[in-house]
């Protein structure tokens, strides 16, 4: 599957909306390299009223919802369209990340259709995998640190 179209949409609703978000998780794993799967995108935001508006209009835009499961550690808010089960992950915290702004500042920014989303470093998401520690989070990590291994070779 090619994720272009579904992230070039994406970065337009984000940048339409001026939404600060940073991706995180196998997406982002996915932008720098590493051969790993994912089926739903992840992003680190602000939990702010202004920002929580700036999520409805997006999944509005979308034809979507936004579900706030009860995933009360990472604070998240799912937009979710049944006709296609798009899903994007909305998270305040995420395991082993400081702060938005730490996080934030060592981003790359990959540009999809002329705008730019802010990708997470992958030490970051390695260390966000760690602190999970989840089972599906351990059998990546492998995978993630060979390739954060090679790209510092490189």
């Amino acid at each position: 599957m090619d994720a272009r179209p579904l992230l070039e949409l994406v970065a337009r609703l984000l940048a339409k909306h001026k939404l600060d978000v940073v991706l995180i998780g196998n997406a982002a794993a996915a932008l720098h390299g590493s051969p790993v799967t994912t089926l739903d995108i992840d992003f680190m935001f602000r939990k702010t009223p202004a920002n929580l508006k700036k999520l409805r209009a997006i999944a509005d835009d979308l034809d979507a919802v936004v579900m706030r499961p009860y995933y009360p550690a990472s604070d998240l808010f799912r937009i979710v369209r049944d006709r296609d089960s798009l899903q994007l992950d909305f998270m305040a915290k995420v395991d082993g990340v400081r702060s938005f702004e730490s996080l934030r500042s060592k981003a790359i920014t990959v540009v999809f259709a002329e705008r730019g989303i802010r990708v997470a470093a992958l030490a970051d998401i390695i260390k966000s995998k760690q602190a999970a520690g989840r089972p599906q989070d351990y059998a990546v990590l492998p995978v993630l640190k060979r390739t954060l291994r090679e790209t510092r070779r490189a």
